[in-house]
């Protein structure tokens, strides 16, 4: 079982608020039949300077998880993020449905588990591109563990902003899932997805083929797209689609748009 509490704010009694974290700690392995051991306890509180999964240890055991054909090597001690985002289960499934015989761009990779699914899907080759070495490391190890060829199937450790910009090459299916804050030593200046969305859509555009499909997430829960921005291109809401059983109490949890060229 992999727990995560948000950290309480200052109005709560620090002791409250432990006594209803160890009171759920007692009584969830029962309830699930697990052994105590095997629950995973992280707090999430606000990271600093845009550090997207932020770091809580050294070294951590990794495990093999399944999801359809796939298997992925998640991490529940060493980061706040497993490695596997739960909610993107459908846009995975549905990236591994249509990648037959094409090429496939995933930008701000994390672990590449699109990729995975791409690749399991027959994508004839792919490119993944992340900053974090971290990341990319392990998206190899999921690469190994899957069969995929890496050959044919590249990592790249680049800031995507810059990447996308410089990049001749043309994809069939891309996929574009932005942090929704983002600012490193290693990037040239800050991202915001709200204020940079349009120039991003627009640059991951640019590495699309004639014909392709870009697929644009984000998990940011105040979004709002800039219809009026993107009037020009063909832009379908797809996120009801997108969205697992098991999440449908929280719908704003990611959104996700189909993006084509008008022409």
């Amino acid at each position: 079982m992999h727990l995560q509490e948000y950290a309480p704010p200052k109005t709560i009694d620090p002791v409250k608020a432990r006594t209803r974290l160890d009171g759920a700690l007692a009584v969830l392995p029962e309830v699930l039949g697990i052994d105590p051991s095997n629950v995973f306890l992280k707090q999430r509180k606000r990271g600093k300077g845009g550090e997207r999964y932020g770091k809580l240890a050294e070294h951590g055991r990794f495990h093999q998880v399944s999801e359809g054909p796939a298997r992925f090597w998640v991490n529940f001690t060493e980061h706040l993020d497993t490695g596997l985002f739960l909610d993107h289960r459908p846009l995975r499934a549905a990236i591994r449905q249509q990648a037959k015989g094409k090429s496939f761009l995933n930008l701000f990779c994390y672990t590449a588990s699109a990729t995975v699914h791409a690749a399991l899907g027959g994508a004839v080759s792919s490119t993944s591109v992340d900053m974090s070495r971290t990341y990319l490391d392990w998206a190899r190890r999921n690469f190994l563990l899957n069969g995929v060829d890496d050959s044919r199937h590249e990592l790249v450790q680049a800031d995507a902003l810059v990447w996308m910009k410089a990049s001749t090459a043309r994809y069939d299916l891309v996929l574009l899932d932005p942090p929704t804050f983002s600012s490193s030593k290693r990037m040239e200046g800050v991202l915001d997805v709200q204020r940079d969305h349009v120039a991003l859509i627009e640059d991951a555009l640019k590495c699309t083929a004639a014909g392709g499909t870009l697929l644009f997430s984000t998990n940011y829960q105040g979004f709002k797209l800039d219809a009026d921005a993107l009037a020009h291109l063909s832009v379908e809401d797809i996120s009801a689609q997108m969205l697992p059983e098991d999440f449908k109490r929280r719908p704003k949890i990611h959104r996700v748009w189909r993006i084509r060229p008008t022409t």
